[in-house]
């Protein structure tokens, strides 16, 4: 059973269950229909050119690197890892932000995928 967390952002949940959703929907880059979300790129990213979506594709579905750092609430919802693009490694950030249904206001049931949607941004850290 998961225990319950105390986010800054969202007050209370079940942390467990958010992250194991946050895992479903980034592995499944956003296809999993029991999460609806989507993913974002920013204009960097989209930069780099469809050569580079199989790899970023591939990185964020494999990306397990998770740290007290990078995860200190341990939702899974934030990570870095680097690709190789235009014949030079490229580093990247991903992010998901979890909103109401609407996409207006951060979701006050995070572990509720019937009023919660995903929002997987990919971005250069100096987009950040």
């Amino acid at each position: 059973m998961a225990q319950m967390s105390d986010s800054p952002a969202t007050g209370p949940f079940h942390g467990g269950r958010v992250a194991e959703q946050n895992n479903r929907f980034r592995r499944s880059f956003g296809a999993d229909p029991t999460l609806p979300g989507r993913i974002v790129l920013t204009q960097g990213v989209a930069a780099l050119g469809a050569a580079a979506l199989v790899p970023l594709m591939t990185a964020l579905i494999r990306f397990d690197d998770f740290t007290e750092d990078n995860d200190p609430f341990g939702l899974r919802d934030f990570g870095a890892f680097e690709i190789e693009a235009e014949g030079r490694a490229v580093q990247l950030y991903w992010k998901i932000d979890l909103f109401d249904a609407d996409e207006r206001f951060g979701s006050e049931a995070p572990d509720d995928p019937d009023r919660t949607r995903r929002v997987l941004t990919l971005l250069l850290p100096e987009e950040w």
